[in-house]
């Protein structure tokens, strides 16, 4: 089942509210000895989870179907960057990451309970008493976590200016609602934020000389200046004009602490294809996630800031979520 994104939590009477997790969307499979984990695009799991599948195949239970989120805690948080270094084609690697850092499976919803019972068509609100139910049999095994949920939209509020983080949102769902595989009935909402950075460098565009994207940087705590992503949607109209003054600034080496081109999982055939600028131009933009002090997806350019030095573009301006509600919404 999937989600539009919305602008904003829903009104009325007839809505769940439920934290969005910053994990995997996981579907969990078992029947008898066999398990499988997807991914919402189909892709198996299974082989880069080990730790998740013997730990669903240990459960007092012959089949399921679990709709869930994978994540992987680290010092209080939830980790992507862990997530994301499970996804590796060495299966020595992967089991040696899964003993040093464990994943955890966050429930959410069933889709087919013991007795081999599908509930796909009954609305959320028994779904979830059955989740419930079944969850209680899954309790003794430590990776398992059951996600909270609200019918309280001032509360659902509460989680959403908390967002960052663990948390990423926020997901509506219709309380009378079956489980529409495939289809977009569920509501994302996002909280949006702005942050002032350092243009440090710029890409052209892939077939012309001019600019397509703004090269952004944070100083960190050592006065370096890192690379944590970019901005684009520039104006055609705006493009001739930004460019001349963008060349006009070029200047290495543009990043003085982590630079595009490293070696991330943000890295492109074009990572290492940008001019460097002088740390002159300071920009405000809209982001919905900072993960591992990068930008999760690109950025929305707002204006410029002529008023601010661009050595108070640092890190500080980012404020973290709350990890202790985020621990208080899963249940262990």
């Amino acid at each position: 089942m999937e989600a539009h994104i919305a602008d904003e939590l829903p009104e009325g009477k007839n809505w769940q509210f439920e934290p969005k997790w910053d994990g995997f969307r996981c579907l969990a499979f078992r029947d008898g000895s066999s398990v499988e984990l997807k991914a919402k695009s189909g892709k198996s799991l299974t082989r880069y989870f080990p730790d998740i599948a013997a730990a669903l195949l240990r459960v007092p239970i012959g089949e399921f179907v679990f709709d869930g989120e994978l994540a992987i805690p680290i010092g209080g948080a939830l980790s992507f960057d862990a997530l994301q270094l499970r996804l590796h084609p060495a299966e020595s690697r992967v089991r040696k990451l899964a003993n040093e850092t464990p994943a955890i499976y966050i429930l959410f919803d069933l889709l087919l309970e013991p007795g081999n019972q599908s509930l796909v068509d009954l609305p959320l609100t028994v779904r979830r008493t059955a989740l419930e139910k079944t969850f209680g049999l899954l309790r003794r095994e430590g990776s398992f976590r059951l996600s909270s949920y609200s019918r309280d939209r001032r509360e659902a509020l509460r989680w959403l200016r908390a967002a960052g983080g663990a948390l990423d949102g926020v997901i509506a769902k219709q309380l009378d609602a079956p489980y529409s595989s495939g289809e977009r009935t569920m509501l994302k909402i996002k909280r949006l934020r702005t942050a002032d950075c350092v243009v440090g460098g710029f890409r052209y565009a892939q077939k012309e000389r001019q600019v397509g994207s703004l090269l952004l940087g944070l100083y960190n705590d050592e006065g370096k200046l890192d690379h944590v992503g970019f901005t684009s949607g520039i104006a055609e109209s705006e493009r001739p004009k930004l460019t001349k003054m963008l060349e006009k600034l070029r200047k290495p080496p543009g990043f003085t602490g982590n630079a595009p081109g490293g070696p991330s999982r943000w890295s492109t055939e074009r990572s290492a294809e940008w001019e460097p600028l002088a740390p002159k131009l300071v920009a405000e933009v809209r982001y919905d996630h900072l993960s591992s002090g990068r930008f999760r997806h690109g950025t929305k350019f707002l204006r410029w800031r002529p008023d601010k030095a661009p050595r108070q573009c640092t890190f500080e301006q980012f404020r973290k979520s709350r990890p202790q509600l985020a621990r208080s919404l899963l249940q262990s």
